[in-house]
């Protein structure tokens, strides 16, 4: 925890402790740690004098942050109208099997998180799923396979 505390205190430096930045503060710290921890959130109300309820108030209000661990890779399937259609509880189950999750769930070893979202923008790819932010239409069991062992 002293490493992390440390990279905080880094990141809020760079930033010279201004409040004004604290999204952008928060967006980077999450982009290090894939959570915002408890004692990283306490921390960084200390060195920038900002309330600790005001941060969580930001965290809890926008999608990009969470406050539960995530893992080194994020799964997301699109559940929109037009997937859920052309095959999105069918994809989201062959996704829960292979990785043994459940939305909203990580992986015991960190390695994956699931997650449902309701709609990317590519309705004519549906059902689509979403690695690590590389776009897959309509995989089959085999592709779906393929992508998780891909990653490392």
């Amino acid at each position: 925890m002293t490493k992390e505390l440390s990279r905080i205190d880094r990141i809020v430096a760079k930033h010279q402790a201004d409040k004004s930045a604290l999204i952008q503060i928060l967006l980077e710290i999450q982009r290090e740690n894939r959570w915002l921890p408890k004692p990283v959130v306490m921390r960084l109300s200390k060195r920038l004098g900002v309330p600790i309820n005001q941060i969580y108030h930001i965290a809890t209000f926008y999608k990009a942050f969470s406050l539960i661990p995530q893992g080194r890779h994020s799964v997301s399937v699109c559940t929109g109208t037009a997937c859920h259609v052309r095959g999105a509880p069918r994809l989201l189950d062959r996704m829960r099997e292979a990785l043994n999750i459940r939305p909203g769930q990580t992986s015991p070893d960190q390695k994956f998180t699931l997650s449902t979202v309701n709609c990317l923008g590519c309705c004519a790819l549906g059902p689509v799923l979403v690695v690590d932010g590389e776009y897959h239409g309509n995989p089959s069991s085999k592709e779906v396979k393929r992508v998780i062992a891909s990653c490392d």
